[in-house]
């Protein structure tokens, strides 16, 4: 596999990116001002070691480089930031092309991908960056010509002089313009002049996906090294008691077997040799903890439900008395249990421990956390420890953590040679981090007039940490509201999952305020949009999301979907704000043979500007069908703390015919990004269950919905 050098100036010539001269810049990650440059040997290289965000590079034959900190893991950041360049340098997008960075912690902060935050921490820098450019390459051409640089223009990779028609590209002025100070400030383009930004783009990697060059973790390979594949206790709670490996040892291509903390790793030299010798492994297991299976999470959940201490996290006005004085209470519970990350691609990472320092090389969405956690593990300073970051065959959480890399590090570290650890499919379902389980009661207390006036949640989750989020919506709606939580510490290990808690929280609060809009005989919609007015003009508390924007987002798929004027359909609404967006959806259910059939998803984001509109449709769609998969049927179980489901046999996705007709729609608002990697997930499960109710009476409480008695039957949203 082709690798990326690290950035020095020696790499940059290395990569041939400035090899016969040209501009390179370097922008702060603090503070987003570009830095000076040196001329050397006629290359323009980063004058001295600071700390870049990212590098702007324009070399002599015209091409446009961007090195993108951020992990790539099909979120389309490797995509979205150099648009963001070239659009404010006016350069001719064909000769646009982004570098994934290695992880440098002096260079680039935020370098991570996580809580769709790459785009609105990077917006603005990236901007600079290409103004920056844009300025210094005008200001040469200036020179040359003997003109003053407001006079000129630039455009489609070249500054142009409208008064006589004659033209530098930028690779013929990068030389000159690495030589010209440095702007502390430069305009912006105003947004109404985009001409990139906001159009469809595809995505850079495509070609290389497509055509299986090596891009993933898994397909690293490095000369003589070693592969490893890794047993672990199948069961949270039981520590490794003694080992067998003579018969291991003893198959073709073993070089070891080594056991470290609970983990027995078989070492060879090719991964199909070491998952045949793992089977000839005989291993022992004793209890160290608690052993837990599902049916302790059933009765656990009803026993901290009505736990008479919990943590309170908000509490508005005086809840007891508006419940006392209720003319209607609705009260529900709602439940989801655990779920596996399932990325396409299984945990892996590259490890070569040496004297001198440590080499890591795989997909990771926290490098640093990687890097950090292995300094503290083997004792190393954190800057012998380097870190080459791959594309993400997936993640939605899992590779937050550092485990699988650390494994890999310790490992290396005890052989002494350079290893690649590889996990199956089984390891991560079994081994995996999860997405918590979790139970919510909701209540709401209603006036005769079916005015909202008391509100209760209690969320109980299992390792969740705060399973609500106190201060959004209906927050600041309602004059009475208490909203607290409790815990269960388990040895199940469990950890962020695509929109960490709101993924399932926004389904169980949208569907029990589509019950408690029609106990107070109300349209969901206007129930919600009342709700919001009531939060603008008398807010109660603080609150976190702005009316506004989700005001307009309700009311404009009510309108593309022609809200409750459609014959033989049964349509459900949900809206959610995460990750500083907001998403409205209408789902469409219609009656076939006795059975729901979901045709079609309405959604209108507001993630502010959209910068790529092809990835922005993906984006929404993508989390729309993860939302909607594992509503209906994502799932894991356990049984005396072994996960029952271990690949996808039994860990059931959704499938193609499966996936209705998406209809997408943004807000142009003209505001900043916002975000959009998460924020259509949420609102989905909600949106789905209030149409099954419209088409069927029957409410969903729990997820996934294929385990409810009424729904085992039911092919929802085949094309039956």
């Amino acid at each position: 596999m082709e690798t990326i050098a690290k950035t020095n100036r020696r790499d940059f010539l290395k990569l041939g990116l400035v090899a016969s001269g040209g501009l390179v810049l370097g922008f702060q990650s603090s503070s987003s001002s570009a830095l000076g440059m040196e001329v050397i040997n006629g290359s323009a290289l980063p004058a001295g070691d600071v700390n870049f965000n990212s590098y702007l590079s324009i070399s002599s034959d015209d091409l446009v480089t961007i090195f993108s900190p951020n992990p790539e893991l099909g979120q389309n950041i490797k995509t979205s930031f150099p648009m963001v360049v070239a659009e404010e340098l006016e350069a001719d997008w064909k000769k646009v092309k982004v570098v994934q960075a290695h992880l440098d912690t002096k260079k680039y902060d935020r370098q991570l991908t996580g809580g769709s935050g790459a785009v609105p921490h990077s917006w603005e820098r990236l901007r600079k960056a290409g103004a920056t450019a844009k300025y210094m390459l005008t200001e040469a051409a200036a020179k040359k010509w003997s003109v003053s640089a407001s006079a000129l223009k630039a455009e489609n990779g070249k500054v142009i002089n409208p008064a006589n028609g004659k033209s530098f590209t930028y690779g013929e002025l990068a030389n000159d313009a690495a030589l010209i100070p440095v702007p502390t400030d430069v305009k912006l383009k105003d947004k109404k002049d985009f001409k990139l930004i906001g159009t469809a783009v595809s995505n850079v990697d495509n070609k290389e996906m497509i055509t299986g060059k090596p891009l993933y973790g898994l397909d690293f390979y490095r000369e003589g090294m070693l592969y490893a594949v890794i047993t672990r206790p199948e069961s949270f709670g039981m520590k490794l008691k003694s080992v067998d490996s003579a018969a291991a040892k003893a198959l073709p291509g073993i070089v070891d077997v080594v056991t470290f903390k609970n983990n027995v790793a078989v070492v060879g030299k090719s991964t199909w040799e070491v998952l045949k010798a793992r089977k000839a492994l005989k291993i022992e297991y004793e209890k160290e903890g608690n052993i837990e299976s599902t049916s302790d999470h059933d009765r656990i959940f009803k026993e901290l439900l009505d736990k008479p201490e919990a943590t309170v996290r908000r509490k508005d006005g005086d809840v007891e008395a508006a419940f006392k004085g209720a003319a209607q209470v609705i009260k529900r519970e709602y439940q989801c249990p655990f779920l596996s990350h399932a990325p396409m691609e299984p945990m892996n990472f590259f490890a070569h421990v040496r004297a001198d320092g440590v080499e890591l090389v795989g997909p990771s969405q926290t490098p640093d956390r990687a890097r950090m956690a292995t300094a503290t593990l083997l004792g190393v300073a954190p800057e012998k420890i380097t870190l080459e970051l791959t594309r993400l065959g997936g993640g939605f959480g899992r590779r937050l953590q550092a485990d699988y890399a650390l494994e890999a590090a310790e490992l290396s570290s005890m052989i002494k040679a350079p290893v690649k650890v590889t996990w199956t499919r089984e390891d991560d379902m079994m081994g995996g981090s999860y997405r918590p389980a979790v139970r919510y009661r909701f209540e709401a207390a209603l006036d005769p007039t079916g005015k909202l006036v008391g509100y209760k949640l209690r969320g109980v989750g299992i390792n969740s940490g705060n399973p609500t989020r106190e201060d959004n919506f209906p927050s600041g709606s309602v004059d009475n509201l208490l909203i607290d939580s409790v815990e269960h510490q388990s040895p199940i290990t469990t950890g962020a999952w695509r929109a960490p808690i709101t993924n399932f929280l926004a389904f169980a609060e949208q569907a029990f305020l589509d019950e408690v809009a029609l106990a107070a005989g109300k349209d969901p919609v206007k129930f919600r949009l009342e709700l919001l007015d009531r939060a603008k003009t008398t807010p109660v508390g603080a609150i976190k999301y702005d009316i506004d924007r989700m005001k307009k987002v309700i009311e404009t798929v009510a309108e593309k979907s022609g809200w409750g004027t459609k014959k033989n359909l049964a349509q459900g609404f949900s809206v959610y704000f995460s990750h500083r967006s907001y998403v409205a959806q209408v789902a469409e259910v219609e009656m076939k043979k006795g059975q729901p059939v979901l045709k079609k998803i309405y959604a209108v984001s507001d993630c502010g500007i959209v910068i790529n509109m092809s990835g922005a449709k993906q984006q929404v769609t993508g989390g729309i069908v993860d939302g909607l998969g594992h509503s209906l049927y994502g799932q894991v179980t356990f049984k005396d703390g072994a996960a029952v489901q271990r690949n996808f046999n039994n860990y059931r996705l959704i499938r193609f015919k499966e996936v209705p007709e998406v209809e997408v729609h943004f807000i142009d608002n003209g505001i900043d990004p916002t975000g959009l990697g998460e924020p259509a997930l949420p609102p989905t499960g909600g949106a789905v269950a209030n149409a099954i109710f419209k088409a069927t009476g029957k409410r969903l409480y729990n997820q996934p919905f294929n385990q409810v008695e009424e729904m085992k039957a039911v092919k929802l949203g085949e094309k039956i």
